[in-house]
């Protein structure tokens, strides 16, 4: 799925918590539940501002919603401005937050591939866990660490990821196998 931003805008703004809320029931709209794991391209190409009330109304609300009502949706930003990462990093560090962004060249192909806010530091050991194996599950990343934790709480940070948007999850049998939403994925912290 791919939403360019810039139909909801108005001179290359998206501002307001009115208007991200409008957009947010916009894109509910547009969502369906795809058979498989789906990454949803938010584009903002064109667009210089969206504000922090804004992104808070529209796409991070968006994301929230679907992956708890639609589990194979990705929600990922795409061509964020340089103003509107910054908005968006503000939100997200207020919130204790991470969500993905990415470069979305004009033919589709993401490069880019960055989580920005931040992760609990357990949440954080599991992503790089993921990131290093490329795809894992639960059992298997209690028996590579040395950390005593059993598989049940590789579990919970690797749902809490999923929940995100950060990690997809596929069934494998009697478990899930986890991987990143995107190749490349990176962090900063």
């Amino acid at each position: 799925m791919h939403v360019a931003m810039k139909d909801f805008a108005q001179d290359g703004l998206l501002a307001g918590k009115a208007e991200g809320k409008a957009v947010f029931a916009h894109l509910v709209q547009l969502t369906k539940n795809p058979p498989q794991p789906d990454v949803c391209f938010l584009d903002f190409s064109g667009i210089d501002i969206a504000t922090t009330s804004f992104l808070r109304e529209s796409i991070v609300a968006y994301r929230t919603y679907v992956r708890r009502e639609y589990p194979n949706v990705y929600p990922i930003a795409a061509n964020l401005s340089s103003r509107a990462r910054d908005d968006l990093e503000l939100i997200l560090e207020l919130r204790s937050d991470a969500y993905v962004v990415c470069v979305l060249s004009p033919d589709g192909e993401p490069s880019d591939v960055e989580l920005l806010g931040q992760l609990d530091g357990k949440q954080l050991i599991a992503l790089d866990a993921v990131l290093e194996a490329g795809e894992a599950d639960a059992p298997t990343l209690a028996e590579r660490n040395d950390e005593g934790v059993g598989a049940t709480a590789w579990n919970n940070r690797l749902v809490a990821l999923a929940d995100k948007g950060i990690l997809i999850a596929t069934n494998a049998g009697r478990t899930k196998l986890y991987r990143p939403v995107l190749e490349g994925l990176r962090h900063g912290s």
